[in-house]
């Protein structure tokens, strides 16, 4: 028994190495792809400046290689962990309950299997037919392009990722038989003496008896909907990935309110194939690359040592530079959690090195990384303006006086805090002393900076750029920027392409799942009954914002920014339409409340982030957390603001 344990340990540990080195490879090579991609936006916009000449079918190239890009690399994206799902339930059973967290895990990656072989089933009669009847994309004459190496990407992507969800039950059939290599997590004992956790799998058990019954019975669609939505929250809070779960319990819906399985089969192939089939969606690796090029040039340091600089003499000064630092790199970036991760290794050290308590250098550096994901170009207002189909350059154009007044408000709150209450920001008295810059150094330091920041948005506010051209100028800027710093080895530019991958994976995979989820919620008709209830009970706008905000700050103590975006924006669009609310304003209250979420327990993201990143390993959570206590209070009271005075939000329409 002993022999045959060590045997099946020695296969697993092998199927998963070749698995991850194939899967690593494929996304290695759809990484190269994204950069391609940004070559060639750029030479479309070279093209039609200078020459005018632009370059035919950019737009439909862009579009169907977002598709293949994903699902290309959504094996590898599985493979490293990188999938989107929420540790809450899930990270204290592997610690405590190996056995319970084994069982869980195994379960949830079987129906993330299923979910891809659908996919695959779903793709292949379209992979077939494109190839027989020789369809393409593009316009005759112009440019045309075949569909089927599109769709056969899909389909074999979905095949890779269904072997990357059998390689992890492999793997967790090896621990359930405690013959695998010890976890990351160093966890004491064996899994056969632990506590093996069966109240929390005899409640799961529960769960899907729950499920099943509703399977079986003959309920309406609206009683459906409202269960999917439960067995949602439910699933997604015992640490399944999130994207499986949606379009488990979405394909399920759609079975059960059309009672065809067929109909739900080609509903998930359709999701897959269409959902992100635009070239907006290009936008996404594309600012995703920018930002991590920005972060291996350190940018983010050279703002920061301007800005304690230019600051050090007001009182809380290097904590008013770390918010004015953060509020250009977030012009620059979009990405609130790389600017987490920068300014907790620039500016925390700084800071404490200067007799700030390390608990609001913590608190400072978390709180204003919020910044990342309002002031424009952001990629939660990206998304949001998919999803609500809204021009993402109104959004922007939006996002600038609610960013300029939340940048605003949390320095104004820091020098009333080193003024009114010094104890909280200083643990000594000693003046702040920055050496080593001079207004000719921090002119060369700004001068890259000014530059992204023009190129980027000037290019979006002008109208010179799209937001997808924006972003692929952006990005190869900021690479000749890096190239010019001596800050971009070969290496760390491969490991930016690996990352610009893995990142935009786990949102697009997040925005397919969603767009399958959003037509079950259409035919469950629970968005037009809600609309008509909060109609009926004349709360008015301003009613069902306080609930609406309220729920959002809830859900942003246990899911990330963009799944609380995915789940709530299909129930609530139509409700704020109905209400007469207008849809940019809205967009921009929701980021902000949504941001509210990374500064809060018991998930706090942005919180985890920096605790990550620091060096300090004795500082605690709940440091951190209260650290940023005084900026999610700041950020309540920005978030009411542009609640009740919308015009904030629409002075550039």
């Amino acid at each position: 028994m002993a022999h045959l344990a060590t045997r099946f340990r020695y296969g697993t540990d092998r199927a998963v190495s070749g698995v991850s080195a194939l899967t690593g490879a494929i996304s290695g090579a759809a990484s190269i792809w994204i950069f391609c991609l940004m070559l060639l936006i750029c030479a479309d916009i070279a093209g039609r400046t200078l020459f005018n000449t632009p370059v035919q079918g950019v737009a439909e190239i862009v579009a169907n290689s977002i598709v293949a890009i994903v699902f290309l690399q959504a094996a590898h994206t599985l493979m490293s962990g990188r999938m989107t799902r929420t540790d809450l339930l899930l990270g204290w059973l592997e610690e405590e309950r190996p056995f319970a967290a084994s069982v869980l895990r195994l379960v949830f990656h079987a129906a993330g299997l299923v979910v891809f072989a659908l996919i695959a089933q779903g793709t292949w009669p379209k992979l077939v037919d494109a190839w027989v009847e020789e369809e393409f994309f593009g316009a005759q004459g112009v440019f045309t392009a075949p569909v089927w190496p599109i769709k056969a990407c899909l389909f074999f992507g979905s095949l890779l990722t269904c072997l990357a969800f059998f390689t992890q039950m492999l793997r967790d059939l090896n621990r359930l038989l405690n013959v695998g290599r010890v976890s990351p997590l160093r966890i004491r004992h064996s899994v056969l003496t632990q506590p093996r956790g069966w109240p929390v799998l005899v409640g799961f058990a529960v769960i899907l008896i729950l499920a099943y019954a509703v399977f079986i019975a003959d309920f309406d669609r609206i009683t459906i909907g409202i269960a999917a939505i439960g067995f949602m929250l439910l699933f997604i809070l015992s640490g399944a990935h999130i994207a499986v779960v949606l379009m488990v319990l979405s394909f399920v819906g759609i079975w059960l309110i059309r009672d065809n399985p067929t109909v739900a089969v080609r509903s998930l192939a359709l999701a897959a194939d269409g959902a992100i089939n635009r070239y907006l969606f290009g936008v996404v690796p594309l600012f995703v690359l920018m930002g991590l090029v920005v972060d291996a040039a350190d940018i983010g340091r050279d703002a920061y040592r301007v800005a304690a600089w230019m600051l050090q003499r007001i009182k809380g000064g290097l904590g008013m530079a770390t918010v004015a630092a953060n509020a250009v790199f977030a012009s620059i970036t979009g990405i609130s959690i790389a600017s987490a991760a920068v300014f907790s290794r620039v500016a925390v050290p700084q800071m404490v090195a200067n007799g700030y308590t390390n608990r609001f250098a913590l608190g400072v550096v978390a709180g204003s990384s919020v910044l990342g994901m309002l002031i424009p170009p952001s990629l939660l207002l990206i998304i949001y303006g998919v999803l609500a189909e809204q021009s993402v350059g109104a959004l922007f154009l939006a996002a600038i006086v609610p960013g300029a007044l939340l940048a605003f408000v949390f320095g104004l709150g820091i020098y009333l805090m080193a003024r009114f209450r010094p104890q909280m920001v200083m643990q000594s008295d000693r003046a702040t002393v920055i050496e080593g810059e001079t207004w000719g150094s921090a002119v060369r330091k700004l001068v890259p900076i000014g530059a992204l920041v023009v190129i980027v948005l000037g290019g979006i506010y002008s109208g010179i750029f799209t937001p997808t051209e924006a972003g692929a100028a952006g990005a190869a800027a900021a690479i000749i920027v890096a190239l010019l710093k001596g800050s971009l080895s070969w290496s760390r530019f491969w490991r930016v392409l690996v990352d610009t991958g893995l990142v935009s994976v786990s949102i697009l995979l997040l925005i397919v799942a969603a767009s399958m989820y959003s037509r079950m919620l259409t035919l469950s008709t629970i968005p037009q009954e809600m609309t008509s209830m909060f109609a009926s009970l004349g709360l008015g706008l301003m009613g069902f914002m306080m609930v609406y905000l309220v729920l959002v700050v809830i859900m942003g103590m246990i899911l990330d920014s963009t799944s609380i975006m995915l789940i709530l924006l299909p129930l609530a669009l139509p409700i704020v339409t109905e209400l007469g609310g207008n849809l940019i304003w809205f967009g921009i209250v929701t980021v902000i409340a949504v941001e509210i979420g990374l500064l809060t327990p018991p998930f706090g993201l942005t919180v985890y982030v920096v605790k990550a990143t620091i060096s300090d390993r004795n500082t605690k959570l709940g440091d951190i957390f209260a650290g940023t206590f005084p900026f999610v209070l700041m950020m309540t009271l920005v978030t009411l603001i542009l609640t009740f005075i919308p015009a904030l939000s629409l002075m550039f329409e």
